[in-house]
């Protein structure tokens, strides 16, 4: 039924008012999803992306991986060495000690002067052979005891001369090899004075 106050003119425009809106309306939902999709970042980047962070994540596992096989190789690598020196060392050992018996032969020889001739020259060759081995003579008269280097076979009395107990009389020399001590020195000490008789 037709309004009696609104003229046929009017309507039509109202209509098409009505409509605009609409249209204005289905517009702007339409532009909401080409909006968001354009802010979005593509699949392709995400794959790309997603794949760098695990390719980072393995090459840090691999480089750690390098590490940790290059620290066990060096301490490998030590381990050898030490164990090679040890067995030289030992092989060494075994192989002088016996000889040090010789040696206190060669030097009792030599105290009696019955060194000469041919068995001096072998005594002379033996000796720098085994100095060459590493093996080296410790042992002097006036040198102060050691229990780790000497072996004190007596107390022989005391000394007002000595401050310390002193080697006396070395009975046999002693032999290291570096610092292993192959044989003690065998000797006879001398303990100084006692307070007593100094004050006396």
């Amino acid at each position: 039924m037709t309004d009696p106050h609104v003229s046929p003119d009017e309507e039509p425009v109202e209509s098409f008012g009505d409509a605009a809106s609409e249209m204005a309306n289905e517009t702007e939902v339409e532009e909401e999803p080409t909006q968001a999709a354009s802010s979005a970042p593509a699949e392709g980047e995400v794959i790309a992306q997603d794949e760098l962070v695990v390719t980072q994540m393995a090459l840090a596992e691999r480089t750690a991986d390098l590490q940790r096989l290059q620290a066990e190789f060096l301490n490998y690598k030590r381990r050898v060495e030490r164990d090679r020196d040890l067995l030289r060392e030992n092989a060494t050992y075994a192989v002088l000690a016996p000889i040090t018996e010789v040696l206190d032969t060669i030097d009792r020889a030599r105290e009696h002067d019955e060194l000469d001739g041919g068995f001096k020259a072998v005594a002379e060759q033996l000796e720098r052979i085994v100095s060459g081995l590493g093996l080296t003579r410790f042992g002097a008269v006036g040198d102060a005891f050691d229990p780790t280097v000497h072996e004190a076979l007596s107390h022989i009395g005391e000394d007002p001369d000595v401050t310390v107990t002193t080697c006396k009389v070395i009975a046999k020399a002693g032999y290291k090899i570096g610092d292993r001590v192959v044989r003690a020195a065998q000797v006879l000490v001398v303990d100084p004075a006692s307070t007593t008789e100094t004050e006396e």
